[in-house]
């Protein structure tokens, strides 16, 4: 479904990203982890078009979307959540929802999608009349999820949803990932707490200083003494 080769992405003279080379096939649950400041973030990004690559081809269902900019992207089924949530604070539950489907007209699918999220995260049905900018944190990545899910996307990417949140909320945000997994989507989940990540995930890629080092099935590098020693706590 999506292929990045040899992607390279930099800010200014330093390069981020040196030559990655990553894929995901339809209906898996990838993860990249690694240390703050690998890469992670910036591969995520380049794939979803919010910043363009130095070098190398992204390409998604055969397509080369290597300049294609992010909004069409999203209209191809594309969908970022991104690290800090980003929600619009000052909008509430329900406006944020509805942006999330802003390039969609088929509104009686719409008004379905609705529903199904908010069944998904039942704290934002009884929120969604709130600014969502007085949302606890976990709520608001409940928000963002959901918002992302509103495009009706095939692939979604995931930075950092664990990021800020109470240990219960992180168990909670986890089930509801491998229950949209279950569902059909294609997930790539980009996140610190690498066990987590690893523990429901098919796959596995581990990146430093903008490299990918190691890949393999999710229960191998679980397996695997140097990740284990490097990321896991031994």
């Amino acid at each position: 479904m999506l292929e990045a080769r040899a992607l390279k992405v930099a800010y200014g003279a330093v390069t981020a990203v040196k030559g990655v080379d990553l894929s995901v096939q339809g209906g898996e649950l990838v993860c990249l982890i690694g240390a703050n400041g690998a890469g992670k973030t910036t591969t995520l990004k380049a794939l979803a078009g919010m910043l363009a690559p130095a070098g190398g081809s992204i390409q998604y269902e055969g397509r080369a979307i290597t300049r294609l900019p992010s909004y069409e992207r999203v209209g191809l089924g594309i969908a970022l959540v991104p690290e800090g949530r980003g929600v619009f604070g000052r909008l509430s539950v329900f406006e944020n929802l509805l942006l999330g489907a802003y390039a969609r007209r088929d509104r009686r699918a719409i008004a379905q999608d609705l529903e199904r999220v908010q069944a998904l995260f039942p704290r934002l049905a009884e929120r969604r009349a709130q600014s969502a900018g007085t949302l606890s944190g976990g709520e608001q990545q409940m928000l963002a999820i959901a918002r992302a899910l509103m495009s009706r996307p095939r692939l979604l990417l995931l930075d950092e949803p664990s990021m800020g949140l109470a240990p219960l909320l992180v168990q909670k945000i986890f089930a509801t990932i491998k229950k949209i997994a279950a569902e059909g989507v294609t997930l790539l989940l980009v996140e610190q707490n690498a066990r987590l990540a690893l523990e429901v995930s098919d796959r596995g890629y581990v990146m430093e200083s903008g490299r990918i080092v190691l890949a393999d099935t999710a229960q191998s590098l679980l397996a695997n003494p140097d990740v284990r020693r490097a990321y896991l706590g031994g």
